[in-house]
C-alpha cells in the first residue's frame, strides 16, 4: 500500500475543497486533495452557473447576500476568465406583488448590492424576448461563471504550488490517534488500491456527504439536508443578461446565459440520498411552464438538455422551516469545540460565488488550531490564467477558431480541435471521455456528443494506447452519459437530433453488437 504524507488532507473536489487547498498552498502547506470522482462532478457541476450579486437573498437571507457581493467583486479580480460579465435584471411580471420591489430595493441598500431601477421599455430594447408585460426592473452585478474551467484553474494553482491532486480517490476510513483525526485510507476507484494519507489537519469539504465524512471520524449529528434542483439548458441565448423574477426565490425563477445557451432553474425537493439526481417529468414541465413567465415562447424553444444538482444545507437541529427557510450562507463546524475531536474542520453550504471566503475562513480557523498564524492570500492571488484580469466572453472560441482554421474540429458545436483534444487527454491521463467534457465541454453542444463521441473516441484509442475493449467502453459509456441528460426532454427538434444519433450509432455503426473482448 503506497503512503502520503502532508500537512493538509483536504476531502471533496468541488469548489470549497479546492478552494481551501489553494488557500493552504498560497500559506505554504503541503496539501494533498482527494475526490471519489473527477473534480466538480458533484454539486459545484450541476448548478446553473450564476454568479450572484446577492440579490436573491436581499429580502430573505441578508448574510448570504452581503457575502455575495463582496466575492462577486473579488472573483472578478482573481478569477476573471472564468467569468462572463453578463449584468444582472430583476423583473416583475404580471404574476409578481409590485410591492415587493420596494422591499428589494430596500434590502439591496442594506447589504450593499447595487442596484439601479431602469425603465420596463430600457430592458426590452436590451433583452427584446423579456416578457413585455413587465411592470417594474432592476439591475444588478450578475454574472455567469464556468465551475469547471474555475475547477480546472484551482487544480492548476495546486499543483503549481506544490499539491497535489487525487481524482478518483475515494476516502474508505478516517484515522483517529486518541482525539485526533491524523489521516485516510484512499481506494482508487479505477484501480481498487488503497493507500494511506497522513496528515497534520483533515478538512471535509465533501458538501452533500460531509454527513457521511463525519460519521468516519465517529462524529454523529452533522445533518446535511439534500436539496434537490433541476435545471435545463435551452439550445442558444434566449437572453443575454442574467434575468430573474422580481420575488421571494421559488421554483424555475430565474434564467442564466451560459457560454452559447440559457439554463433555467431550479427546483427544491428534499432527497434522502445527494446521490439522488432523478429528473422527474413533472419538474421538466415545471421548468418550461415557469419559463413562460420570464420570456414568452419558451416552451417552444429546443431545450438540449436537462440535469439534477443536490446543494448541501446544514440544518441546526432546533431549525424549522422548509428547505428553502435555510440560510445559503456557509457554515463552518469546529470539531475541537463541538464534538472533542482534534485537527478536522467541516466547511459545507454556501454558495460557488462565496467559495474563496468559505475557503479562507476554514484555513484561518485551521491556523488558529495549529497556532501557526499565515495570511490568506487569495484575495490578490490571480488564478492560472487570469493574470490579465479579461473576462471570457462568448465569442472567444470563434474569434480563436477564425485567426487560424489549419487544425481539424472534432467537436464543431463547442469548436474543439483535434490538437486541443489530444492536450487534455494526455493532460487529465483518463480512459473516461466525461473528464473530457468537464475540461473542454465535448459533446455539450445541439448535439449532445453525436457528431463528436465517436471521432473522440478513436483519438483517445491512439493518444491513451487503448486496447479495443477499453476504447468501446470510453464510447459506450460517454453515449449513455449524453442519453441520461437528453430523454427527459425529448420532443421537437432535440427528438429528432435524438433520432438521427440513434441512426448514426444503431444504425450505422451498431454499437449494441460491439464485440465480446473477454472472448478473445
Amino acid at each position: 500500500m503506497s503512503q502520503i504524507e502532508a500537512d493538509l488532507l483536504v476531502i471533496g473536489g468541488g469548489a470549497t475543497g479546492a478552494g481551501v487547498a489553494w488557500d493552504a498552498c498560497l500559506r505554504g502547506y503541503r496539501t494533498v486533495l482527494v475526490d471519489r470522482s473527477d473534480l466538480a462532478d458533484g454539486t459545484s457541476g450541476r448548478f446553473h452557473g450564476l454568479l450572484h450579486s446577492g440579490g436573491r437573498y436581499v429580502v430573505k437571507d441578508p448574510r448570504a447576500a452581503t457575502e455575495c457581493i463582496e466575492e462577486n467583486l473579488i472573483l472578478r479580480q482573481v478569477a476573471a476568465a472564468t467569468i462572463e460579465d453578463t449584468g444582472g435584471l430583476f423583473v416583475s411580471t404580471p404574476a409578481d406583488d409590485l410591492s415587493y420591489g420596494d422591499e428589494f430595493l430596500q434590502g439591496c441598500a442594506d447589504t450593499g448590492v447595487p442596484v439601479e431601477e431602469i425603465a420596463t421599455d430600457e430592458v426590452l430594447r436590451r433583452e427584446p424576448r423579456v416578457n413585455p408585460a413587465i411592470r417594474r426592473a432592476f439591475a444588478v452585478p450578475d454574472g455567469s461563471i464556468d465551475a469547471w474551467k474555475l475547477l480546472n484553474a484551482l487544480a492548476s494553482g495546486i499543483t503549481e504550488h506544490g499539491g497535489s491532486v487525487l481524482t478518483y480517490h475515494k476516502v474508505i476510513a478516517l484515522h483517529r490517534d486518541g482525539d485526533a483525526v491524523t489521516g485516510a485510507t484512499l481506494r482508487d476507484t479505477r484501480t481498487d488500491e488503497e493507500m494511506e494519507v497522513t496528515a497534520g489537519f483533515t478538512i471535509n469539504a465533501s458538501g452533500a456527504w460531509a454527513g457521511q465524512i463525519s460519521a468516519m471520524a465517529g462524529i454523529e449529528g452533522v445533518t446535511i439536508v439534500p436539496g434537490r434542483g433541476i435545471m435545463i439548458a435551452m439550445n442558444h441565448r434566449l437572453v443575454n443578461t442574467v434575468v430573474n423574477r422580481c420575488t421571494t426565490p421559488a421554483d424555475g425563477d430565474i434564467i442564466v446565459p451560459i457560454r452559447t445557451v440559457s439554463v433555467i432553474g431550479t427546483t427544491d425537493v428534499h432527497v434522502a440520498d445527494p446521490d439522488d439526481h432523478t429528473i422527474a417529468q413533472d419538474e421538466v414541465d415545471q421548468m418550461l411552464d415557469a419559463g413562460e413567465q420570464l420570456v414568452p415562447g419558451f416552451r417552444n424553444a429546443r431545450a438540449l438538455r436537462a440535469w439534477a444538482g443536490v446543494r448541501p444545507l446544514f440544518r441546526d437541529a432546533r431549525a424549522e422551516g422548509s428547505d428553502r427557510d435555510i440560510t445559503r450562507s456557509h457554515t463552518l463546524l469546529d470539531h475541537r469545540e463541538r464534538d472533542a475531536v482534534e485537527r478536522f474542520l467541516t466547511i459545507t453550504s454556501g454558495k460557488l460565488t462565496t467559495f474563496r471566503l468559505m475557503a479562507q475562513e476554514t484555513v484561518d480557523a485551521m491556523c488558529r488550531h495549529l497556532g501557526d498564524a499565515r495570511p490568506c492570500r487569495t484575495r490578490e492571488q490571480p488564478l492560472p490564467g487570469s493574470e490579465g484580469g479579461e473576462y471570457y466572453t462568448v465569442g472567444t472560441r470563434l474569434r480563436a477558431r477564425e485567426s487560424d482554421g489549419s487544425d481539424p474540429l472534432v467537436c464543431e458545436c463547442e469548436m474543439i480541435p483535434r490538437t486541443r483534444l489530444e492536450a487534455a487527454m494526455r493532460d487529465k491521463g483518463t480512459v473516461n471521455l466525461d473528464d473530457i467534457r468537464r475540461a473542454l465541454r465535448l459533446g455539450m453542444g445541439p448535439c449532445q456528443g453525436g457528431f463528436c463521441t465517436y471521432r473522440a473516441t478513436g483519438i483517445l484509442h491512439e493518444v491513451g494506447h487503448l486496447d479495443g475493449a477499453t476504447a468501446d467502453a470510453a464510447l459506450l459509456g460517454f453515449l449513455q452519459e449524453r442519453w441520461k441528460g437528453t430523454w427527459p426532454i425529448l420532443h421537437g427538434d432535440q427528438l429528432r437530433q435524438s433520432r438521427l444519433d440513434d441512426w448514426i450509432y444503431q444504425g450505422l455503426l451498431d454499437v449494441e453488437h460491439l464485440p465480446d473482448w473477454s472472448a478473445t
